[in-house]
């Protein structure tokens, strides 16, 4: 039996891509494993469920962001389940495992370099609005991962030339306030630093950015599909499928004390040319033709 927790109201496509991952390598839902899913929209409702999936002794736990990782790892405390993380931020500042090489106890699984990406990112959405200064970044503040984040993007925005803005939001009150005082107050662009909230309310900040005509950059294409003008990162499809071989091999005897968190290795630019041209930017065709895929 495997248990699945998330911050979210149901299922999603990325769930798809799990199953998928397991039919692929020869398992059959429903004579092979047993799903028991937990959907949580509210980060305050996930340790409860958490428990209810301990209670009912699944063999593995899979889980999805800061929030659903940290419920999962703390349920088991006492009866220490396999859990694999099917994306998380940074797990070792996180308080999650204990080195990504060597996780040390009874949760792995897979990362989405967030942090590491800010860069990367900045350099973008700098190339897609000329004349960019001020840089908006948006965030959970209720997520202890987030503020050290912040400061990556303060310190990689310094060198190229970018003022940084914090933007702690609160979900999902804060995200129009948030929008409504950035395009009043210079600010050029808003760069948003997933989580589980932020994914969650994917459609409310994507409709703020567009109703205050700021241009956006997130961190994968779910974002680009509600509406968002770009996103680099790792394909998050990817990360699910990879999610089935580490229950794979855990349901096979794996000590997931010792194996490794994978990092991704191949990224997307994902552009949304509609949100784009909607906004009134032309996009440089030095940023188009390095697109892995558009959305219009």
């Amino acid at each position: 039996m495997i248990g699945y927790i998330a911050q979210r109201a149901g299922p999603w496509h990325l769930d798809a891509a799990f199953l998928d991952g397991l039919r692929e390598l020869g398992y059959a839902e429903g004579r092979h494993f047993r799903m028991e899913y937990r959907w949580g929209p509210n980060v305050a409702d996930l340790p409860a469920l958490a428990v209810e999936l301990v209670r009912l002794r699944v063999d593995v736990i899979v889980s999805s962001g800061y929030p659903s990782n940290k419920a999962a790892k703390d349920a088991t405390v006492a009866v220490p389940i396999p859990i694999v993380m099917a994306t998380s931020g940074d797990a070792v500042q996180e308080g999650l495992v204990a080195t990504l090489s060597r996780p040390g106890g009874n949760i792995t699984g897979l990362s989405v370099l967030n942090r590491e990406l800010t860069g990367k990112r900045l350099q973008v959405i700098r190339e897609a609005v000329p004349g960019l200064r001020r840089i908006g970044a948006l965030f959970n503040g209720s997520n202890p991962a987030m503020p050290p984040q912040f400061s990556e993007v303060q310190a990689a925005a310094q060198m190229l030339g970018l003022q940084a803005v914090p933007l702690d939001v609160s979900f999902p009150a804060g995200i129009e306030p948030a929008f409504a005082s950035s395009s009043k107050s210079g600010i050029g662009a808003v760069m948003i630093l997933s989580d589980s909230s932020t994914i969650a309310h994917r459609n409310e900040l994507c409709a703020a950015a567009l109703r205050h005509r700021m241009p956006t950059i997130f961190s994968n294409r779910d974002y680009i599909r509600a509406g968002g003008m770009m996103s680099y990162g790792p394909n998050l499809a990817e990360n699910f499928k990879q999610a089935a071989a580490y229950v794979d091999r855990i349901l096979k005897g794996a000590n997931p004390a010792t194996m490794p968190v994978q990092q991704p290795t191949r990224f997307e630019l994902i552009v949304n040319r509609g949100t784009a041209k909607g906004l009134g930017i032309a996009l440089p065709q030095s940023l188009l033709v390095r697109a892995d895929d558009f959305v219009d």
